[in-house]
Order: C-alpha cells, then structure tokens, then sequence
C-alpha cells in the first residue's frame, strides 16, 4: 500500500520537541515529502496540533514511532490517503 497523505491530531508540550525539531524528524520519515504542523490550542504546558505529511509510500510504522519517540501524543488520526494519487474530502451539506 503507498500511503501519500496522513492528517494526525498531537499533543506536545510547549517546550520540547520544539515545533522545528519535531517537523524535523518528521521530514527524515521514509517517503515523506512535505510536513505541515498548525497549533490549533494551547495551554499553560501543552500545544494541540494538527500534522498533514504528505508524500509517497509514507513508512506509516516510522512515522508514528517518530512522533511518539519526540516525546509527542497522538491523540487520533483524522486522515488517511492511499494509492496512486490523492482523492481531496468532498464536503457534504445536508
């Protein structure tokens, strides 16, 4: 299976891994291309984000490993996109 894109939702705490330490092993992952980290909330000693990587045959094992060994939580994985290219969310109103 190549994965090309995984959308995580992490936890770390304000001062290590810094966010440039952390998109810096992400980006060593096999098969990543491309890491974007947004802070969705802080508090007094954790940051909430949200981490796209993109690539293709993203190692999935190395990448959470990476992520959990920083020091980091993930508290779930919102997106996953597999196969020769990548299908973008079409958003439904009902």
């Amino acid at each position: 299976m190549s994965i090309r894109r995984v959308v995580l939702d992490v936890d770390k705490s304000l001062n290590r891994p810094t966010l440039v330490d952390l998109v810096e092993s992400i980006e060593r992952v096999p098969g990543v291309e491309a890491v974007n980290v947004s802070v969705t909330e802080m508090d007094m000693e954790t940051m909430g984000t949200n981490i796209t990587v993109e690539g293709v045959g993203i190692d999935y094992g190395k990448l959470i490993n990476t992520i959990e060994d920083s020091g980091a939580v993930i508290h779930s994985v919102d997106e996953i996109v597999a196969g020769k290219r990548i299908i973008e969310s079409i958003r439904r109103d009902y």
